[in-house]
């Protein structure tokens, strides 16, 4: 069995990475996002059942537990025994990556709590909430099922932006809400919970959604330069703030994180050729580790039914 576990946690989440480097600037900002965000969480679901397979494996492998479900405590570890260390380390990681998961699941909950707090109550224009706060934040907060959602803005980047750049904010923040981006977020950041070597792909995912969100403002407008600048002139003025964020409020905002501001204007001032093919790739890998799931589990249901002889 350690070849499935070999591929679905070891091999699967590094070509996800892979390709997430090799394609992320080769396909359009929302279709990148949605197919990363998608095969990261495929890649991560893959992983935690083999791991979970080789957890329950670890548990039959005791003694007492072997002769309660009636199985052969020395056929069971036979499977593995040129890596014994393979099923405990899979029960280890079953139980942390548990606790961390339910950890980020009422931290979000909490967060979004907060956030609709802070604007409930507040008059609203077109489903734009303006906040009295000196801070230059702009954000999109997702509704409850079957709720639209609203855009929330402070003083401070009401202030800060002429009519047109806070038109393209706004369309910016509206485009998150249409596309759904705070799930695809809160689906790659789970996925690197679940498996930490997918890590840099939800970071990837995170950068996507707002490229994607730049092209929607920026084809409502007219002008994608006016967005380049509406985007810029915010990123300079939060920074010389000092002062970061609320965290609560960073579920989907402007994204003025120091390197990566300057790559999505560069992308609006020069858009690169993209091709639509290259997303099957990460496709396939999410395809075939599916399959190897599938016959993993198959597998250790084979072997206990072997020890049961």
């Amino acid at each position: 069995m350690f070849d499935h576990f070999a591929w679905s946690v070891l091999a699967t989440p590094v070509l996800v990475v892979l390709g997430a480097w090799l394609l992320a600037d080769r396909l359009r900002p929302d279709l990148a996002a949605r197919t990363l965000a998608w095969a990261t969480v495929i890649a991560a679901w893959a992983s935690t059942i083999n791991l979970f397979v080789f957890a329950l494996k670890a548990l039959a492998e005791i003694p007492e537990i072997a002769g309660f479900g009636g199985w052969s405590h020395d056929v069971v570890v036979a499977d593995t025994a040129h890596v014994p260390w393979v099923s405990w380390v899979s029960l280890v990681w079953t139980i942390l990556l548990l606790a961390a998961v339910a950890y980020a699941c009422r931290r979000r909950r909490r967060a979004l709590r907060f956030a609709k707090a802070d604007t409930e109550g507040l008059p609203q224009h077109n489903g734009v909430v303006t906040v009295h706060d000196d801070r230059i934040d702009a954000y999109a907060l997702p509704g409850a099922a079957g709720e639209r959602g609203r855009i929330v803005i402070t003083t401070g980047m009401v202030e800060l932006l002429g009519e047109r750049q806070r038109a393209a904010v706004i369309a910016h923040e509206r485009a998150h809400l249409d596309g759904g981006h705070q799930r695809l977020v809160w689906l790659a950041s789970l996925a690197a919970i679940m498996h930490p070597l997918l890590r840099p792909v939800a970071k990837q995912v995170a950068y996507l959604v707002e490229r994607a969100a730049d092209e929607a403002a920026a084809e409502e407008l007219g002008d994608r330069r006016e967005v380049a600048k509406a985007l810029g002139h915010a990123a300079l003025a939060s920074a010389r703030q000092a002062r970061a964020l609320i965290p609560h409020r960073s579920l989907a905002a402007l994204g003025a994180q120091p390197g990566v501001v300057p790559r999505r204007v560069a992308a609006l001032l020069a858009p690169g050729e993209q091709r639509r093919w290259a997303s099957v790739l990460l496709g396939l890998v999410a395809v075939g580790t599916v399959v190897w799931t599938g016959e993993c589990v198959y597998d250790l249901f084979e072997l206990l039914e072997l020890a049961s002889r």
